[in-house]
């Protein structure tokens, strides 16, 4: 994506939220959006026409994070995901939830059904991921644990439990093999499952989110003394850094987002005065940003 193709300006505005939203996220293509907030649902969107089609309602406190089941022929080959669509493939069927009731719930998306609830953290649950095949859920909680779930099997009980942090887990990443966590006692932590090691990058700063870069060589990390950071995720080297946007202690109240273009050209992430920004990549130079609140 050239420098031209980045968003610049407000699109659509979706009102419906009695309260802050907390999360957005867009579905496989890009047709749809969720979002969840302080007001304790799930609303379902068509961004593009401004349209609200649907209202999930369980959770019994805010729903701080969400994430819809990808398709994953989609990601693969499209073309075989076109052909094969009558066959109900993945299809952002599913999505899971958590929050300030210290559950995360599995939806049916098209049903508005809470398929199960897992329970088992001890305080807010910050950031949930489904795996690769959607078979799996791993949870990020306040209680400085990361949990994985079957999301297959009738059980409400988590089939992994990592402990080993010394603060609250914000946010996590997924590879195939592998769990990356940041939390906020500045590290990020990569698990490997297939051999039970755990590696430990310390960024010195609070981590409050974390993004695998699209060929999954990297790790972006946005801390909240206002930098993102890049780092190579197989040696662990400080590769550069963004700087421009406000999160920080002790006004850091909010977890910002921060990811990578899909082209890996750009860095992108919201500030805490309302901005959005976009830095390039290799020179860390602010190539783009634009007002999209009053404040956050």
């Amino acid at each position: 994506m050239s420098v031209a193709g980045l968003p610049k300006n407000e699109a659509n505005v979706l009102r419906g939220h009695e309260g802050a939203v907390l999360t957005a996220r867009f579905n496989g293509d890009g047709n749809y959006c969720l979002s969840c907030g302080k007001d304790r649902t799930i609303r379902l969107w068509n961004p593009h026409r401004g349209i609200h089609i649907k209202t999930y309602k369980s959770h019994g406190r805010k729903v701080s994070n969400l994430r819809v089941m990808l398709n994953i022929l989609a990601e693969l080959r499209p073309s075989i995901c076109v052909r094969n669509k009558v066959r109900g493939q993945l299809d952002n069927s599913k999505l899971c939830s958590c929050g300030g009731d210290q559950q995360v719930f599995y939806w049916d998306v098209t049903t508005g059904r809470v398929i199960r609830k897992f329970r088992g953290h001890d305080s807010e649950v910050n950031a949930v991921k489904f795996n690769e095949y959607a078979s799996v859920v791993v949870s990020a909680g306040y209680d400085r644990s990361l949990r994985a779930w079957d999301c297959r099997s009738h059980s409400t009980e988590p089939i992994q439990i990592i402990d080993t942090f010394s603060d609250s887990v914000m946010s996590v990443c997924l590879t195939k093999s592998e769990i990356l966590a940041g939390t906020i006692d500045g590290t990020v932590r990569t698990f490997d499952i297939r051999i039970g090691r755990e590696l430990s990058d310390d960024l010195g700063q609070p981590v409050n989110c974390i993004s695998m870069s699209n060929d999954a060589n990297c790790i972006l990390a946005s801390c909240l003394d206002s930098t993102l950071r890049l780092l190579d995720r197989s040696t662990g080297e400080l590769l550069q850094e963004y700087k421009g946007h406000t999160s920080k202690v002790p006004n850091g109240s909010y977890k910002m987002d921060c990811c990578l273009t899909n082209t890996d050209a750009h860095v992108t992430s919201g500030s805490e005065d309302g901005f959005i920004f976009f830095w390039d990549l290799v020179d860390s130079s602010v190539v783009s940003s634009f007002k999209a609140y009053a404040s956050v």
